[in-house]
């Protein structure tokens, strides 16, 4: 698959499936994506960190039929999307992004209590299928990698996505983003 290939099979997956109830929240998919992208584009971030954002749940989308989190999603949506992001060609630090997203929530749970007290149903029921709260060594580990206080941010944008009747981005300026990333003219 070449890479415009690529970005009509990975921008399809949101066409095909984008509609779809948002695991028990009161948005779509693609509402929720959509707007964990614009608050990344709205504190600057850059266009690898914009686009994870608005891929960081495509696992629930490309893993569609995959082992279901008891009605709320597909397990491993954040390895199946960041592998299925790296096969279309996008970069690591994008793909570690849409992987860390999970790995972040586990680490809010450990470290901030608070954090654990105000997640959704869905969350809080899909956190077990995650690995729970992390333990002590992965918290230490995970504050090691470069990518920790992104994902923190990912997350948080995570958590915030779900807003109802809040305009979905031009999916065209998202696409225009992925072709950059992938060396084709924007």
């Amino acid at each position: 698959m070449d890479r415009e290939q690529a970005i009509a099979a990975v921008f399809g997956l949101y066409e095909q499936h984008g509609t779809a109830d948002y695991i028990g929240e009161p948005v779509s998919q693609l509402e929720h994506m959509s707007q964990a992208a614009q608050q990344a584009m709205a504190e600057g971030f850059d266009d690898e960190v914009v686009l994870a954002a608005f891929f960081h749940d495509i696992g629930h989308l490309c893993g569609q039929g995959g082992e279901n989190m008891g009605g709320y999603g597909v397990v491993s949506h954040e390895r199946l999307g960041a592998d299925y992001l790296r096969r279309a060609g996008f970069s690591e630090r994008l793909a570690k992004l849409v992987e860390y997203h999970v790995q972040a929530k586990r680490y809010l749970t450990f470290t901030q209590p608070h954090y654990y007290a105000r997640l959704s149903e869905a969350s809080l029921r899909t956190l077990g299928y995650q690995g729970g709260v992390m333990t002590a060594e992965e918290a230490q580990t995970f504050e090691q990698d470069p990518l920790c206080e992104v994902s923190l941010r990912m997350r948080h944008w995570d958590e915030q996505a779900k807003a109802m009747h809040v305009p979905v981005v031009d999916l065209e300026l998202l696409k225009c983003k992925a072709r950059r990333l992938l060396g084709l003219p924007a």
